[in-house]
C-alpha cells in the first residue's frame, strides 16, 4: 500500500522484504533449494514473480507470503522477467536462449518462443501493441509479434553483447545499453500509424516516390515488397547515441514506472541518471528555441528559420546526476514518489542495500543517502568460525570483521572490526576471542566491551591454522613462514586499569621445510599433527619436539584435518578430492574415501565419535563413519564453495559458511537415520534428475521452428500423467465390475449389494467418472499440456468419452475444453483414423459449442451488469470510480501543511 518504502531483495534461495524506513525485515519469501536469479513485481503491486537458477518461477502473494503459482518451462536459470501492463502476462528469458510467455491468470504456459542464440538479458512487452521486444548477448535485438507468435524484425546494431534496453517517450523510443560507453537510441515507427487510411491499397505499397513509379506492374510490387520484407508493423531507425561516463559494460538500465527517468551502471560504483523529457516539455523547448532563432534572423535580417530548428537527442535526454555508492553495484531500482522526489535503491555487490533521495526541484540536483541496510551479514566471505564452549555463540570472521552471533536466536550481538581473518578460537572461558590473519598478525578482542585488547605480529606470512592447547593453558599456530608457534594464556598489568588482562606469551617455535597449512593437538596433548605444503602430514611429540610419523599419500597439499577424541584416528582432507582415514600408532592409512567433486575445505570429528564432518568446494556438507568408512549423508544447501564449517562441543549443531553470502546453522534431530533409506532417496533424486534432463516428448506434425510449448517434462509432470492413468483403470475396472454386477442381478432377479471401491468411499461415494474428473482438476494448471503430453494414446478414447459427459453436464468447462483441444491437436491422425470415435467426436462438437456460448453469454451478461453498476455509481457520486485516490490524498496533504504554516505564521 505504501510505494517506495518496501525493498524485496534476493537471499539465496529466499527473498527477503526489507522496510527501508526502520531497516528492518518484514517478509520472508521461502524458496525451495535453488538460488533466486531474478524478480520482477506486478504492475498492482500486489504479486512478485521470481525467478530462480534451475528455471523455475515461482508468483508470490505479498499480502501472505505464500506462492500459489509455479512455471517450469527453462532448462536454466531465468535471467530476465517482465509483466505486461495489465499483469496477465508474464514473459521470461532465460540462459537456455529462449524467451517464454506465461498467462498468469490462467496459471498456465502460452508459448515457447526461439531465435536468440545466447544469454536472454532483457524482455519488454509493448502497452498498445501486441509485441514484445527482446535482446541477448547474441549482439541481437528481436521484434515478436504475440498474434501470429513469430519474429518480424531483428536489430543489427550492435557490435557487442547487448546487456539491457528499456522504452522511453510513451513507446516511441528504444534505448538499449551494450559492452561500451555509449547508449544507443532507437526511433520507433508504427507502420500502421504511418499508413493513410483513406488512400487506396495499390498506392500504399508502391509509395509516391517519383512519377515512374505508379507504372509499375504488379510484379515489380512484390519485388520491391520483398526488398524490405522487415518493415512491416514497426520501422526502427538509430537516432544517435548518448554516452555514459563509464567506460565499461552496461550492467543494468531501466526506467521508473511513468518512464520519465533513466538509470544505468556499469561495473563500478556509479549510478548514472538521466531525464527524459515529455512531449509538452519538447514542444514547450522548441518553441523558447524558435524565439531565440527569429530574434537572431531579425537581427542578421534573414528570413524565418522555420525548419532548420530541432532539439538535439543530448537536450531530449538530460543527464541529472551521478550517484556514488560505497561500493560496486549490483542492480537497482528507480521510484517517482507523488511529491516529486526520485527514490533510488541500489543493492552493492558487498551485501549492503542503500536508500537515495534526489530532489529534482534544486538548481543542481544532488542524490542524498537517506537509509541503509547493513545489519547481519559480512561485507566479504566468511573464512572462519568457531563456537563457544557453552554451544550458544558462535563466531564468524571475514576480511572486514568479526561477528559474534546468538545461536538460538541467530541475531548478531557484536561487530568488531578486525584485519583479513584465517582463523580463530575462543578462549578459554568464552569472555576473548582470538583470530589468525592473512597479514601474519595475531588479534586478541574482548567481547564484553567488543575492542580489540591486543595484536601481536606472530607470523612473517599467513596464519593458516591456530589450534587450542587440550590443557587450555595455551595453543599453538602455524603460517605461511614455515613455522609452528607455542603460545601460551598469561594475565598482565594493563597501564590504564588497576585489574589485569588477559595477553598471549610465545614459548616455543618449530621449524620445518614448507608452509604450515594446518595443526591440531592430539586429546591427550602428546602429539602435535602438522600439515605441510608438500603434501605430506608430519607428527611431532608435543614435549620434545621429536619427529614421530610422515603421513603421505594425498597427490595435492592438506587443507584439512583433525584427531578423534581417544586419539587413534587422524582423518585428512585435501585439495585432491580425497579424505584419508589414518592410525595414529602406526601412521598406517586405514582408508581412502573418495569424498567431494573439488577441493575438501573443512573436516572436522563430531565430539565423543568417530563420526567427522567435511565440506568441499562442491557446495557440499558430507558426514562419514571413520569406522565403517561410509558416507552417511550430505547436507546440500549452499549454492556456492563451503570455505569452512565448527561443530558445537556438544555435537548438536554444524555451522558453514560459504561463498554465497550465507551462514548456515544446521541441528542434529532425535530421528534415527537408516543409510538404505538414504541411499534409496539419493537413488530417486537421481532417477528424477535425469528425467528432467531427457528429451523432450515431440508434438506430431509440430515443426520445430520459432515456437514450441511452454513447459516442459518434469516429474510432478509424469506423476500428474500417471495418476490420470490410474484414475482411468479404475473407471475401467469399476465400468466392467458394475456390467457383471447388473447381469448378476438380472439374473437373480433381485438386487445384490455392490461392493464400492475404498478409494471412491474415501471421496465420498462418488461414481468413477466423477473420481476421473477430481483427478484430472487437481493437476496443475502450468503442467496440464505436458502431461497430457506424455499420457499414452491407448487412455484418450475413455478420456474423449468421459469429456463428453462432463461438457453435457456443464462442469468445468474452460478447463475440459483446454484438454480437449490439446488432445486433439497431438493426436489428431489416430483420433480422425479411428472409426470407433467418429460419434464421441461429432457428439463433442454439438454439446462443447452449445456449452461454450452459454458460459460466453454468462461472461458478457456480468459483464454488462458491471459496467451498468459503476455508471450508477459514478452518476450518484460525481467521481470515477475506479481513479486512484491517492494523489488527491496527497495533494489535499499538502495544502492542509500549506495551511497550517501560513497560521502559524500570521500566529
Amino acid at each position: 500500500g505504501e510505494r517506495g518504502r518496501y525493498v524485496a531483495v534476493p537471499a539465496c534461495e529466499h527473498v527477503f522484504v526489507w522496510d527501508t524506513r526502520k531497516g528492518e525485515k518484514v517478509l520472508i519469501l521461502k524458496g525451495l533449494k535453488q538460488q533466486v536469479s531474478c524478480l520482477c513485481p506486478s504492475p498492482d503491486g500486489l504479486h512478485l514473480a521470481v525467478g530462480y537458477e534451475d528455471g523455475a518461477i515461482r508468483v508470490f502473494n505479498l499480502l501472505s507470503g505464500e506462492s500459489a503459482i509455479t512455471f517450469n518451462g527453462h532448462r536454466a536459470a531465468v535471467t530476465a522477467l517482465q509483466y505486461d501492463h495489465l499483469g496477465g502476462r508474464l514473459v521470461s528469458g532465460s540462459k537456455d536462449t529462449e524467451v517464454i510467455v506465461w498467462d498468469v491468470i490462467n496459471e498456465s504456459g502460452l508459448y515457447r518462443l526461439r531465435g536468440h542464440k545466447d544469454v536472454i538479458t532483457q524482455v519488454l512487452f509493448l502497452k498498445e501493441k501486441n509485441l514484445l521486444v527482446t535482446c541477448a548477448k547474441d549482439t541481437l535485438v528481436k521484434w515478436w509479434d504475440l498474434d501470429t507468435q513469430h519474429c518480424f524484425k531483428t536489430v543489427v546494431g550492435h557490435r557487442a553483447e547487448v546487456w539491457g534496453m528499456a522504452l522511453l517517450s510513451q513507446e516511441k523510443r528504444l534505448i538499449t545499453g551494450s559492452a561500451d560507453s555509449e547508449l544507443r537510441v532507437w526511433d520507433l515507427t508504427y507502420i500502421q500509424e504511418v499508413k493513410d487510411p483513406d488512400e487506396p491499397e495499390s498506392k500504399k505499397s508502391k509509395g509516391s516516390s517519383s512519377p515512374g513509379a505508379e507504372e509499375k506492374t504488379e510484379e515489380d510490387e512484390t519485388l520491391e515488397l520483398d526488398e524490405h520484407p522487415e518493415e512491416r508493423i514497426v520501422k526502427c531507425s538509430k537516432v544517435g547515441s548518448i554516452m555514459r561516463e563509464g567506460r565499461d559494460r552496461v550492467v543494468t538500465l531501466g526506467t521508473d514506472r511513468m518512464g520519465k527517468f533513466l538509470a544505468c551502471h556499469g561495473t563500478d560504483a556509479v549510478l548514472e541518471v538521466f531525464s527524459v523529457l515529455s512531449e509538452e516539455e519538447i514542444q514547450k523547448k522548441l518553441e523558447k528555441k524558435m524565439k531565440k532563432a527569429r530574434k537572431k534572423a531579425k537581427q542578421n535580417s534573414e528570413e524565418e528559420p522555420e525548419r532548420s530548428v530541432e532539439l538535439s537527442l543530448q537536450e531530449e535526454i538530460q543527464r541529472v546526476t551521478s550517484v556514488k555508492a560505497s561500493s560496486k553495484i549490483k542492480s537497482f531500482d528507480l521510484i517517482l514518489s507523488p511529491k516529486g522526489e526520485l527514490k533510488m535503491v541500489l543493492l552493492l555487490q558487498n551485501n549492503v542495500i542503500e536508500l537515495y533521495n534526489l530532489d529534482l526541484s534544486a538548481q543542481v540536483p544532488q542524490a542524498v543517502r537517506v537509509s541503509r541496510i547493513t545489519i547481519g551479514g559480512h561485507r566479504s566471505d566468511v573464512r572462519t568460525l568457531a563456537f563457544s564452549s557453552d554451544n550458544i555463540a558462535i563466531l564468524s570472521a571475514a576480511a572486514e570483521s568479526v561477528k559474534i552471533w546468538n545461536r538460538s536466536t541467530l541475531q548478531c550481538i557484536r561487530t568488531m572490526e578486525c584485519e583479513y581473518a584465517l582463523c580463530s578460537l575462543f578462549v578459554p572461558g568464552d569472555r576473548q576471542v582470538i583470530l589468525g590473519t592473512k597479514t601474519g598478525k595475531l588479534q586478541l578482542y574482548d567481547l564484553a566491551s567488543g575492542s580489540l585488547i591486543e595484536t601481536l605480529d606472530a607470523h612473517d606470512g599467513a596464519v593458516w591454522s591456530i589450534a587450542l592447547s587440550p590443557d587450555q593453558h595455551g595453543f599453538v599456530t602455524g603460517g605461511a613462514d614455515k613455522c609452528v608457534k607455542f603460545w601460551e594464556f598469561e594475565l598482565v598489568k594493563d597501564e590504564n586499569s588497576v585489574q589485569k588482562r588477559l595477553s598471549m606469551k610465545h614459548v616455543r617455535v618449530l621449524q620445518l621445510d614448507e608452509d604450515v597449512l594446518c595443526v591440531r593437538y592430539s586429546p591427550n596433548q602428546k602429539l602435535l599433527a602438522v600439515s605441510l605444503l608438500d603434501c605430506t602430514v608430519k607428527v611431532f611429540y608435543v614435549d620434545t619436539l621429536k619427529f614421530f610419523l610422515s603421513l603421505y599419500g594425498h597427490k595435492l597439499p592438506v587443507l584439512c584435518m583433525d584427531i578423534c577424541y581417544d586419539g587413534t584416528l587422524i582423518a585428512t582432507g585435501s585439495a585432491d578430492r580425497n579424505v584419508k582415514i589414518w592410525g595414529l600408532d602406526f601412521g598406517d592409512c586405514h582408508r581412502s574415501l573418495f569424498a567431494h567433486d573439488d577441493s575438501v575445505m573443512y573436516l572436522q570429528f563430531v565430539p565423543k565419535s568417530h563420526l567427522f564432518f567435511t565440506a568441499g568446494k562442491d557446495n557440499k556438507i558430507k558426514q562419514w563413519d571413520a569406522d565403517k568408512f561410509e558416507h552417511i549423508q550430505t547436507l546440500e544447501g549452499h549454492h556456492q564453495e563451503v570455505w569452512c564449517l565448527a561443530l558445537s562441543p556438544n555435537g548438536d549443531y554444524v555451522v558453514s559458511a560459504s561463498h554465497d553470502k550465507s551462514l548456515r546453522l544446521w541441528e542434529r534431530t532425535r530421528e534415527p537415520l537408516i543409510l538404505e533409506e538414504e541411499r534409496e532417496m539419493q537413488r530417486e533424486a537421481e532417477y528424477e534428475e535425469s528425467v528432467a534432463k531427457e528429451e523432450q516428448p515431440v508434438v506430431a506434425g509440430e515443426r520445430q521452428g520459432e515456437t514450441g510449448l511452454a513447459g516442459k517434462k518434469t516429474i510432478e509432470t509424469i506423476k500428474a500423467a500417471e495418476r490420470i492413468m490410474e484414475a482411468i483403470e479404475l473407471y475401467r475396472e469399476e465400468t466392467a465390475k458394475l456390467k457383471e454386477h447388473n447381469a448378476i442381478c438380472k439374473a437373480a432377479g433381485k438386487e445384490v449389494p455392490f461392493p464400492v471401491n475404498p478409494i471412491l468411499r474415501a471421496y465420498g461415494n462418488i461414481t468413477p467418472s466423477a473420481y476421473v474428473l477430481e483427478v484430472f482438476k487437481k493437476v496443475k494448471s502450468s503442467e496440464l499440456e505436458e502431461s497430457l503430453l506424455v499420457l499414452p494414446f491407448s487412455y484418450v478414447p475413455d478420456l474423449l468419452r468421459l469429456f463428453n459427459e462432463y461438457i453435457q453436464q456443464g462442469s468445468d468447462v474452460e478447463l475440459l475444453c483446454r484438454a480437449l483441444l490439446f488432445l486433439l491437436k497431438i493426436h489428431f491422425g489416430q483420433i480422425t483414423s479411428n472409426q470407433m470415435l467418429v460419434t464421441v467426436i461429432e457428439n463433442l462438437k454439438k454439446t462443447t459449442i452449445s456449452r461454450v456460448n452459454e458460459a460466453r453469454d454468462v461472461l458478457g451478461f456480468n459483464m454488462a451488469g458491471l459496467q451498468f453498476l459503476k455508471r450508477e455509481i459514478e452518476a450518484k457520486e460525481e467521481v470515477t470510480f475506479f481513479a486512484d485516490a491517492t494523489e488527491r490524498f496527497e495533494e489535499k496533504k499538502r495544502k492542509r501543511k500549506k495551511k497550517e504554516k501560513m497560521v502559524l505564521a500570521m500566529l
